[in-house]
């Protein structure tokens, strides 16, 4: 028969395991809430320069002249580019964000708890590394959605 005090170490020492494998399957803890993604500007198949774009998500908003690399706090929501050019040109975008694999890590060894944390923090969500935004020529009123109200894009 084995000593209670060496079952009592025994169940400690596998409470204390089950629980690192629970956190190390938390995207919120093993994953950053922020990304950084490269936004690139398009227009009749040619990269355009020095283009006015707005990054906005549920949980932030970015301006940025293109091409450009920036950090964005990540959200299970659609990340949403305006942008517009001197010469006229618009964009208008909605990238949606994907379940990352931290996220579904996350639903084997917390049994589920932590998506909820993860989705609020957008750690267990990713979106396209590379943000490539295709302009339209003319003004936003004339073929296309006006911009959210608030957003002013230069």
């Amino acid at each position: 028969m084995i000593p209670h005090h060496l079952q009592r170490s025994a169940h400690l020492a596998a409470i204390a395991a089950l629980a690192s494998i629970a956190i190390a399957g938390c995207a919120t803890i093993t994953e950053s809430t922020e990304q950084q993604v490269v936004v690139q500007t398009v227009l009749d198949h040619r990269e355009v320069t020095g283009v006015g774009c707005v990054l906005y998500n549920d949980v932030g908003k970015w301006f940025v002249t293109t091409p450009a690399r920036i950090t964005v706090k990540k959200s299970a929501g659609p990340m949403r580019i305006d942008c517009r050019s001197d010469g006229a040109d618009w964009a208008y975008e909605k990238v949606s964000s994907k379940e990352n694999g931290s996220l579904w890590g996350n639903v084997v060894m917390t049994a589920g708890v932590g998506i909820f944390v993860d989705k609020n923090t957008g750690a267990g969500f990713d979106y396209p590394s590379t943000l490539t935004v295709m302009l339209r020529k003319g003004h936003p009123t004339d073929d296309g959605p006006p911009l959210a109200p608030g957003v002013t894009v230069y």
